[in-house]
């Protein structure tokens, strides 16, 4: 079992404690036998699961008397941190269908109508609807405001009209939050955000993305796809703040499953150390491999720190932590990378065999230095916000 002694940081409280012991007993037992063969079948899956568990009832705020379906009156940055290290730790694509249900709805929970909440976020706590978050464009990721979809407004209707790709749970999801151009005022103070169920009329599945670590990707396109004025989240023109204010709550997460690749990685290298013998010896007793898993241990130690820090932050100070999860998310994942490249080099051959528990982390990581902000992008992000404190 990996190490839980940072449980007990000041960063946490009684019920965190509570979450990482109940929800590492559950992963024990309910991540045992998933079957990776049908990604798209797997994902549906453990969306319902998760949901009849109680565990994504995390990933969305309470509402008046429970309206919502959320465990706490807010969601609670910790408590995602602690969900996805532990998920992700135990299971890649459970960390993905459990991130995604809180991402991909989240844009309802900051801005959407008492109706859109009460329809959209209790399906979504309770593993019975999907969600997606539909963002990026072929020639806007990193660059949000050069996205070229369009909504144009027709009576109490608004037609939406191009692209959207590298979309998670693209082509399994029953509804995305999507962000077009309207055309309020140039770049991104133009953008607005729409909820999109997925048999949408104008709404098609262009064609489905492989990664290196399977997970459900599509390009979507909207061709004259009517939506009611009634499922705009927020006002017209605020999309992009939307978006950035999701984002934001989400990044820290991130890190958090990188945390969770890096200690399972760490467990793996430790056990294997402890085993293979080489050279009449143990691996673990030749001073090379102690080096490397101390330096493994401390850059895992100070990427918790700071995911926590952030995760912190917001919770309990009620503060914007754009910088500190800036920074959580680009050194958990670069450090991750780092650890599970020491794994793989440890295993030698057997790390690079295909469907090895090192192999697979090392795919899994790969992505998470890219997706919601490419490490280059939180190195202006955590710079942008220093000088403007200065």
């Amino acid at each position: 079992m990996s190490d839980m002694s940072w449980l007990d940081w000041p960063f946490f409280d009684a019920r965190h404690q509570q979450l990482a012991s109940g929800l590492e007993s559950w992963c024990r037992e309910g991540l045992q036998d998933i079957d990776h063969a049908d990604t798209d079948a797997a994902c549906r899956g453990l969306v319902a699961q998760l949901g009849q568990t109680g565990w994504l009832r995390f990933a969305v705020p309470q509402g008046p008397e429970g309206a919502w379906g959320g465990r706490w009156p807010e969601i609670d940055s910790r408590s995602l941190c602690i969900l996805r290290e532990t998920l992700a730790r135990h299971d890649g694509l459970a960390d993905f269908a459990f991130a995604m249900q809180g991402l991909g709805s989240g844009a309802i929970s900051l801005a959407g109508s008492e109706a859109l909440r009460r329809r959209y976020l209790p399906e979504v706590a309770a593993g019975r609807a999907i969600a997606a978050f539909a963002l990026s464009e072929p020639e806007a990721g990193s660059d949000v405001a050069a996205m070229s979809c369009s909504a144009v407004q027709e009576g109490e209707d608004y037609i939406l009209n191009g692209e959207k790709t590298w979309i998670s749970n693209g082509g399994i999801a029953d509804f995305y939050c999507v962000f077009a151009r309207t055309g309020e005022a140039p770049g991104a103070r133009g953008i607005s955000a729409f909820v999109v169920d997925a048999d949408a009329p104008g709404l098609n599945i262009s064609g489905r993305i492989d990664v290196i670590a399977p997970h459900p990707l599509a390009t979507l396109r909207f061709e004259d796809c009517r939506v009611k004025a009634g499922n705009r989240l927020g006002a017209a023109g605020q999309g992009f703040k939307i978006a950035m204010m999701t984002l934001d709550i989400f990044r820290a997460s991130v890190a958090a499953a990188a945390l969770g690749f890096a200690r399972r990685a760490l467990d793996e290298a430790v056990a294997r150390a402890k085993s293979r013998r080489m050279f009449g010896q143990a691996l673990a007793d030749l001073q090379l491999t102690q080096a490397a898993l101390g330096d493994m241990a401390c850059e895992i130690d100070a990427a918790a720190l700071l995911t926590y820090r952030a995760a912190w932050l917001r919770d309990v100070k009620g503060v914007r932590t754009t910088r500190e999860a800036a920074m959580a998310k680009m050194a958990a994942t670069e450090s991750a990378q780092r650890v599970i490249d020491r794994a793989v080099q440890m295993f030698g051959g057997a790390g690079v065999v295909s469907g090895a528990p090192v192999e697979k982390l090392y795919r899994e990581i790969r992505a998470l230095r890219i997706y919601e902000g490419a490490t280059e992008v939180q190195k202006l992000i955590i710079a942008r916000e220093l000088l403007k404190g200065g």
